[in-house]
């Protein structure tokens, strides 16, 4: 108990209430005291007036009826011995002064007449001025004294004093009390809710189990008692809260563990898919004398739809393939790798499994005669019946799948550079001249292969003169974006193609570099594909390579 009670000061909870008891007290026992003051001065002064009325009744007594004004004035002039009284003066009940003895007292006849008294205090003084009126003299007269206040002012003085030392000693009690009774009630509660809640504040941010909270052994029905248990209650509900998160945490964790071992496996399977798609494609292209095949290939992802070939035909004929496989991904990857294989196929044999692929009348009559009225092989035709067979099989087995792909399929004689081709849908090929410029351009021939089966592709021909580069590319080449948004453009490839160049290497080179230094740093969205064949104006020799780059 007394440990509490000294304990109590370090409180500043109790100082401010203990602070504000005190003056409240004061304050309250100072307004009663203001009346009480009043009250006290008015009986003081009517005691004052009572002793003199006694005394002014004797004189009246002993002084007749029939004495003059001036015999009483005289008579009054005794009333000065009287060390209280400081002197007077005596009117006519009209209001004519007779005379005045001692101090002039400072009320007026008409004041006095009304029965008005007044208390007069200067820095040294204290004075009281009453009147007695020809009613209470019972004489045609009235009389105004003048009296000496300070035995008043003293009395008030103690009564002040007697009255502050009461409400002092109150004060001190009722403060003394409350604060006593602050420490079992308030603050003792206050201070154990505070370390309560540093407590659980400690265990929230440790992830420490709950603590015995102090507090919660209180019971009370009033507002601090709504307040623990509404602590209580809050700790509990972030107790619940946590417990839920750490479960969800959990959760989480599991599913990002198998979100990872499946990502991982994904990806190491699309790695397995690109090395696979990059096997597709040949290692080392195919060489032949007087002839330069390079070509160059980037995936925008891990697998990808564009793919080339190059593969030589029964004949010694040279089969050249750039195909652009709609849509992008796994899907893409995978029809890629059936056109090429199809194409393959296809391109030495005329059927498979009840698959025919007919041609026009007009088409085999064009290819029978080349430009020059030099006879066409019959190889050359029956090895392009396979983009035929291809599209037939792709759209009578696939078509819900609506995978199609924009493909160029020609057979290239490299004896004569004659080039017998079907464009499905493809990018214009171009056949630039060895002193620099677009000598032709391979339109397509026909539309997309494996959209509708039986689809019309019509054969063209063309030849590669000594020196003649012919140029294929995918749209990924045209269509690469820039971070700025920019395509690289037609134009600006067929800008490059304005200057003569000597090799096929040289000028995949040039187009490779330029189209990557304008895609920078921005993601490639499409798969890039080139190929690029050459005829050696000298015949003694060609040479072959490829670059593909994942």
């Amino acid at each position: 108990m007394l440990k509490g009670l000294f304990s109590l000061p370090t409180a500043r909870l109790s100082r401010r209430i203990v602070f504000w008891v005190f003056v409240s007290v004061v304050v309250i026992e100072a307004i009663i005291l203001i009346p009480s003051y009043n009250r006290r001065e008015q009986e003081l002064l009517s005691q004052l007036r009572e002793v003199s009325s006694a005394k002014i009744s004797v004189i009246m007594q002993m002084t007749g009826a029939e004495a003059s004004a001036l015999e009483l004035l005289d008579q009054m002039r005794q009333l000065k011995l009287d060390p209280i009284i400081l002197g007077g003066a005596l009117h006519h009940s009209d209001g004519k002064k007779v005379g005045m003895f001692g101090e002039q007292p400072e009320l007026s006849f008409s004041e006095g007449n009304s029965g008005s008294a007044i208390y007069l205090q200067s820095q040294n003084s204290f004075r009281y001025d009453a009147a007695w009126s020809a009613a209470e003299l019972q004489r045609d007269y009235t009389l105004i004294l003048r009296h000496d206040g300070s035995p008043v002012m003293l009395e008030l003085h103690a009564f002040v004093l007697r009255i502050a030392g009461l409400v002092l000693i109150i004060s001190l009690f009722v403060t003394a009390g409350a604060w006593i009774a602050l420490r079992p009630i308030v603050v003792a509660p206050i201070i154990r809710l505070r370390n309560d809640l540093t407590s659980a504040g400690e265990a929230i941010s440790k992830d420490r189990e709950t603590p015995e909270f102090s507090s919660a052994s209180i019971q009370r029905q009033d507002e601090l008692g709504e307040v623990i248990a509404a602590f209580n209650h809050m700790y509990q509900q972030i107790s619940d809260a946590i417990g839920e998160r750490k479960k969800a945490e959990e959760a989480l964790q599991t599913s990002l563990s198998q979100v990872k071992s499946y990502s991982q496996a994904l990806k190491d399977e699309l790695e397995k898919g690109r090395e696979m798609q990059t096997n597709f494609l040949p290692g080392q292209l195919l060489h032949k004398p007087g002839w330069e095949i390079v070509a160059y290939f980037k995936p925008a992802h891990q697998v990808a739809g564009d793919f080339y070939d190059v593969f030589e035909l029964p004949g010694g004929y040279v089969g050249l393939v750039i195909a652009d496989v709609c849509d992008k991904g796994v899907g893409a990857a995978l029809f890629m790798a059936l056109f090429r294989s199809l194409i393959r196929i296809f391109s030495g044999q005329t059927s498979s499994d009840g698959l025919v692929c007919s041609y026009s009348q007009a088409s085999a009559n064009a290819l029978s005669l080349a430009s020059d009225g030099q006879v066409a092989e019959s190889s050359h035709l029956d090895a392009l019946k396979a983009v035929g067979l291809t599209n037939n099989y792709i759209a009578q087995n696939h078509g819900e799948l609506a995978m199609f792909a924009t493909l160029f399929f020609g057979v290239l004689d490299p004896s004569t550079g004659l080039l017998s081709y079907i464009s499905g849908g493809h990018e214009p090929l171009l056949i630039v001249d060895s002193s620099g410029g677009v000598r032709e351009r391979l339109n397509p021939t026909g539309p997309a292969v494996g959209i509708t089966p039986d689809t019309e592709f019509k054969i063209e021909q063309t030849r590669l003169e000594p020196g003649d580069i012919l140029l294929g590319y995918t749209d990924g080449v045209l269509e690469a974006l820039a971070a700025g948004g920019e395509f690289f453009t037609r134009k600006r490839l067929l800008s490059m193609l304005e200057q003569s160049t000597s090799s096929a290497t040289l000028l995949l080179d040039q187009i490779v570099a330029s189209v990557l230094s304008h895609i920078g740093e921005a993601d490639q969205h499409d798969d890039i594909t080139l190929l690029a064949v050459r005829r050696d104006p000298k015949t003694d020799g060609g040479t072959k390579r490829v670059k593909t780059q994942a």
